[in-house]
């Protein structure tokens, strides 16, 4: 998996989805942005990658996209117009994109070995403006829509971003 990070200007949601998806479709690989203000870390795709890779692997999933089974992962949620609340919204939107091939089942930056993600990368690039966007977070908009109350944060040994990934790791248990 590698991770683009910016912004981007969005007229038409539609029309940027299928740019997106249209540079995956040519390289082979699996193309998924998400609104950044919703995903706390790099580890959060990664165990969102993670675990839509082995639902894939086993015939498992909950989608029929990968695509949209990551952002599934990534929302903690079954329901995709509930998840879909994380992707990418009209206006100057602070986004992170995750590059993925679902082949591989390798969730780490790095490792890929894989030309095709990196062409992708370079692709997906040309559509954002350059900006560090990954751990930027909205607070009040992440523990809203991951449903973390201050009685979790509290029983929870790390901060925010523990509480929101084990809420990505549990929805495989919720079948």
């Amino acid at each position: 998996m590698q991770v683009v990070e910016g912004t981007a200007d969005i007229d038409d949601v539609g029309s940027f989805v299928e740019t997106l998806s249209a540079i995956g479709d040519r390289h082979g690989v699996t193309v998924q942005a998400f609104d950044a203000r919703y995903v706390v870390d790099r580890a959060h795709l990664e165990l969102a990658v993670e675990l839509a890779t082995r639902a894939h692997d086993r015939g498992e999933g909950i989608a029929e996209d990968f695509g949209v089974e990551i952002l599934l992962y990534a929302a903690g949620r079954r329901q995709i117009n509930r998840a879909l609340t994380m992707g990418v919204s009209k206006g100057t939107c602070p986004v992170v994109v995750a590059v993925v091939d679902p082949d591989s089942g390798d969730t780490h930056e790095g490792n890929e070995g894989d030309d095709a993600i990196a062409a992708a990368v370079d692709e997906v690039r040309d559509h954002l403006t350059p900006r560090s966007t990954l751990g930027a977070y909205d607070e009040d908009r992440v523990r809203s829509f991951f449903d973390v109350t201050d009685t979790e944060l509290a029983a929870t040994a790390g901060g925010l971003p523990d509480a929101v990934r084990e809420h990505v790791a549990l929805l495989p248990v919720e079948k």
